[in-house]
């Protein structure tokens, strides 16, 4: 991954360095290892050892952190799901004084970038999360609330500058995150990460007209 915050390696031998900052290091490098193995092997085949070995920890420091295999992909999921929605949720912030078009272009194309950018963040988010198990199909339940949530927001805005467009109710919300979810599976599996930037273009087309409606 180039863009995921990479947690700094600690300095080798003796040092002194508080017990937190040692703890907080060791858990970063553990979630960044899970979700490349995830990416490289898939979950189901990604063992404990994968993981300890990408990140340069031990077995005992795993276990320090996480109570099993699942714990882990769990929290790395939760990990790469605040990464994805906050560069979404900064690139609509930064596009406040725009027009609502440009406003939801903006939001919604730097989530396919972040995923483009980042292809283990998005097999986890959007193929692997499926093979994890309930706990994890929980935190993907909890990923399509967050992106209802944020498209629910643009669509206010958009309400709120153009009297053409309607504010969708929760349940046409719930349908469009599931439909996005699906395509963005769909162009890892036909396409690779790098396909997703031409989802951009036919989203947007149906995001607008979804909102005009």
């Amino acid at each position: 991954m180039s863009n995921l915050p990479k947690p700094e390696r600690l300095p080798p031998g003796r040092h002194r360095l508080p017990r937190e900052q040692v703890l907080r290091s060791q858990r970063e490098r553990l979630l960044v290892a899970m979700l490349h193995s995830v990416y490289e092997r898939g979950y189901t085949a990604t063992t404990v050892a994968d993981v300890v070995g990408l990140a340069a920890v031990s077995r005992s420091t795993f276990y320090t952190q996480f109570s099993d295999r699942e714990a882990c992909f769990i929290a790395a999921y939760d990990h790469a799901m605040e990464y994805a929605l906050a560069r979404m949720a900064r690139a609509g912030t930064d596009a406040d004084s725009r027009p609502w078009r440009e406003r939801t272009r903006r939001s919604l194309t730097a989530y396919l970038e972040a995923l483009a950018d980042e292809p283990a963040l998005a097999v986890t988010l959007h193929v692997e999360v499926l093979a994890a198990g309930p706990a994890a199909i929980e935190s993907r339940a909890s990923l399509l609330s967050a992106l209802a949530t944020q498209v629910a927001s643009l669509n206010q805005l958009a309400a709120g500058d153009d009297a053409s467009v309607r504010a969708l109710p929760g349940s046409l919300l719930a349908l469009y995150t599931g439909g996005l979810d699906e395509l963005i599976r769909d162009r890892l599996r036909t396409g690779g990460a790098a396909g997703l930037r031409q989802l951009a273009e036919p989203l947007l087309e149906a995001t607008y007209a979804l909102f005009r409606a």
